[in-house]
């Protein structure tokens, strides 16, 4: 954590070291993630998941299919002055993610079972996350309503721009490719950040 310029209290520490120790033990039953060993937890997970925090805009947060909870578990337990909802269409996902809720008491922490093109929620977020999108175009076009006008997306991806066509969305713009560094990582990764520019 301290590699990617992050300062997290003792408190922050034991609640990461909890919820990695919870997806280890339920990934061993329902198969959350293909990562098995700790390292590969810690360095493809956590370390992957965090390294986007420094470019979170706003106060409302979503993680948009957010599996065993990555990106978003991190962050919250990153920045407790956020609001993150967890979005995920699997009951089984969604089982695992309210036992971390409840367990490591993340009380910035809303799960929603549903689909992210039938999700309409009252109040519309700053910002929206994702890792499970192949596709950037995919991602705007089924989860561009939930962002607030002035609002931003943030996919997170692997070597940019790679054999994925740039396709933008009517109302929608990227404003900057970042390149991340998560230590231990061998692998490239980026994160293109799309602003919305209206409704």
């Amino acid at each position: 954590v301290d590699g990617i310029g992050l300062e997290v209290d003792d408190q922050g520490r034991s609640q990461i070291l909890g919820y990695l120790s919870l997806l280890k033990r339920w990934n061993r039953v329902y198969n959350l993630t293909t990562v098995k060993s700790d390292t590969d937890f810690v360095t493809r997970h956590l370390l992957d998941s965090l390294s986007i925090v420094p470019y979170l805009h706003g106060r409302k947060i979503i993680d948009i299919g957010s599996g065993a909870g990555l990106p978003g578990i991190p962050v919250a337990l990153a920045c407790p002055d956020k609001e993150v909802t967890l979005l995920d269409s699997n009951a089984k996902r969604c089982r695992f993610l309210r036992q971390v809720q409840a367990q490591l008491k993340l009380h910035n922490v809303s799960i929603v079972q549903q689909r992210a093109e039938k999700y309409h929620p009252h109040e519309k977020f700053d910002s929206l996350l994702s890792r499970a999108f192949s596709s950037l175009s995919s991602f705007i076009a089924c989860s561009g309503h939930l962002i607030a006008d002035g609002g931003q997306l943030l996919a997170m991806k692997g070597q940019w721009p790679g054999e994925e066509p740039v396709e933008m969305v009517a109302g929608f713009r990227v404003e900057g490719v970042i390149k991340l560094n998560v230590p231990g990582l061998p692998e490239q990764r980026h994160l293109v950040i799309c602003k919305k520019t209206h409704k």
